[in-house]
C-alpha cells in the first residue's frame, strides 16, 4: 500500500498536466498564433458559406473542374473518418484493373498522351487536396472546352495557383484543386 498511494498520486497528477493542462496550453497557442489553421483552413464559396477545406481532398467529376486525385475513400465521399489506402500493391489485378479504368476514363474525357500517376493511384491516406501540376496541365483542354475558356487563360491560372516547393527544397511543385475550383468558380 505505501507504494501504491505514490503511483495513484503520479498518475492523477501526471492526467491533469499530459491530458488537460498541456493540450489546453498548445491548442490555445496554435488558436492564437494560426488562427486558420488551427480552425482547419476552411474555404468560403460564393455565397460566403464553408466548403470544404484546403486539408482534405474533395471530389468532383464534372467537365468543367479540374479532377482530383483518386481517393481510396471515394466510397465514403472523400471522407475524412475513412482515410486510408486501398493497400493493394503494383501487381495486385485489382489494383491494376482499377489503374486501367482510371486511365480509360480520363482518355475518354478527352486527356490525350501519358496520364500522371497521381491522377490514377490514390495517395495513402486518400484524402490529398494536391495533384502535380502536369496531372494539372494534362486537363487544361477539357476543363477550358467545358468553360468556355482560352487554355492560355486557364494555363495562367494555373501558374498564379501553384505552390512551390515546402521551404523551397521539399517535396514537388503543386495545385490545391479544391482552391483552383473555386476561383473557376469565382470567374464565371
Amino acid at each position: 500500500m505505501k507504494e501504491l498511494k505514490p503511483a495513484i498520486l503520479l498518475f492523477i497528477v501526471f492526467t491533469v498536466i499530459c491530458g488537460g493542462i498541456y493540450p489546453a496550453l498548445v491548442t490555445g497557442i496554435a488558436s492564437a498564433i494560426f488562427p486558420k489553421q488551427a480552425g482547419g483552413s476552411f474555404i468560403t464559396g460564393a455565397s460566403n458559406r464553408e466548403i470544404g477545406s484546403r486539408l482534405i481532398g474533395q471530389p468532383f467529376s464534372e467537365a468543367k473542374y479540374f479532377w482530383p486525385r483518386p481517393s481510396a475513400t471515394a466510397v465514403f465521399g472523400f471522407n475524412p473518418l475513412a482515410s486510408g489506402g486501398s493497400n493493394a500493391g503494383p501487381t495486385n489485378p485489382a489494383f491494376i484493373a482499377t489503374v486501367g479504368d482510371r486511365v480509360k476514363a480520363l482518355h475518354d474525357a478527352g486527356v490525350t498522351g501519358g496520364v500522371p500517376a497521381d491522377l490514377v493511384e490514390a495517395s495513402a491516406s486518400g484524402l490529398d487536396p494536391h495533384i502535380s501540376v502536369e496531372a494539372v496541365h494534362v486537363q487544361i483542354a477539357r476543363v477550358a472546352r467545358a468553360r468556355g475558356m482560352t487554355e492560355e487563360e486557364l494555363s495562367k491560372l494555373v501558374a498564379a495557383h501553384t505552390e512551390g516547393r515546402q521551404f523551397g527544397f521539399l517535396g514537388e511543385p503543386r495545385v490545391n484543386v479544391l482552391v483552383l475550383n473555386v476561383k473557376l468558380d469565382s470567374l464565371q
